[in-house]
């Protein structure tokens, strides 16, 4: 019988960010222990911050909910993938001098996060 892999995933789509300012906030927490990811994103200085933890924060609990005969904290758990995706861009006018129109990109993404348990392989800490 095989072992159960210990992982599970949330998606946030549409979200009005763009995709390059979300990605800045991802790679800071890549790879870090869900407790530490969301003590890092509580005194990040960047808006997206609140978005990603919303999001680290749904996959610890989905992981929690798949596998409820484990006992699983945040200090378990790590952030096996974290991916930001673009969304669809919305596209407007903005009226300009003489009869002219300057396009508008507004731009969303997808954050997609996989958290997986630590196992004792995995265990990196500095």
């Amino acid at each position: 019988m095989e072992t159960p892999v210990f992982e599970a995933k949330a998606v946030q789509k549409h979200l009005r960010k763009s995709a390059r300012k979300v990605r800045l906030v991802a790679d800071f927490v890549r790879g870090e222990r869900v407790d530490k990811a969301l003590t890092k994103l509580a005194f990040t200085n960047k808006s997206t911050a609140a978005d990603v933890a919303k999001v680290i924060k749904s996959a610890a609990a989905n992981v929690r909910d798949k596998f409820e005969e484990e006992r699983l904290d945040n200090d378990l758990l790590y952030i096996k993938l974290i991916y930001i995706d673009e969304g669809v861009t919305l596209k407007r006018i903005q009226p300009a001098p003489m009869g002219r129109a300057h396009k508008i990109n507004k731009r969303s993404c997808h954050i997609s996060v996989v958290v997986a348990k630590l196992n004792e392989e995995t265990v990196t800490e500095e």
